[in-house]
C-alpha cells in the first residue's frame, strides 16, 4: 500500500522558515519524481515543487524560486521541502504527491497534507 505521511507544518511569523517532510512507503521509491503541491483555503490546487527520482533535477514555479527548495533522501525514502521568507500568500495545506506506473497505467497517490500557517 502506498503511503505518504506529512509532517513539519506549523505557525510561524512572516519571513520565517519551515522544513516539510513526507515520509513514502508502499513503492519503489526511487523510481519516481516527488511533488508538493499546496491548497490555500478556498483555493484550487497550487503546484509548488517537484524532484526527479535522484534528486538530480528540480522545478519550480516563478514564484517559488528562491524561496523553497525541494530535496530528497532515497535510502530514507522521504522528500523534504525548505521553505524561507515566508509570507501570509503561503498560508496553506501542504500535500506531497507522486504518480506511480501501474500495469502501464499511472495512478497519483496523495499524502493527507500538513497545515502551514503565516501569521503574526
Amino acid at each position: 500500500e502506498v503511503q505518504l505521511v506529512e509532517s513539519g507544518g506549523g505557525l510561524v511569523q512572516p519571513g520565517g522558515s519551515l522544513r516539510l517532510s513526507c515520509a513514502a512507503s508502499g513503492f519503489i521509491f526511487d523510481d519516481y519524481t516527488m511533488s508538493w503541491v499546496r491548497q490555500a483555503p478556498g483555493k484550487g490546487l497550487e503546484w509548488v515543487s517537484a524532484i526527479s527520482w535522484n534528486g538530480g533535477n528540480t522545478y519550480y514555479p516563478e514564484s517559488m524560486k528562491g524561496r523553497f527548495t525541494i530535496s530528497r533522501d532515497n535510502a530514507k525514502t522521504t522528500v523534504w521541502l525548505q521553505m524561507n521568507r515566508l509570507n501570509p500568500e503561503d498560508t496553506a495545506v501542504y500535500i506531497c504527491n507522486t504518480r506511480i506506473k501501474r500495469a502501464s497505467v499511472y495512478f497519483t497517490y496523495w499524502g493527507q497534507g500538513t497545515q502551514v500557517t503565516v501569521s503574526s
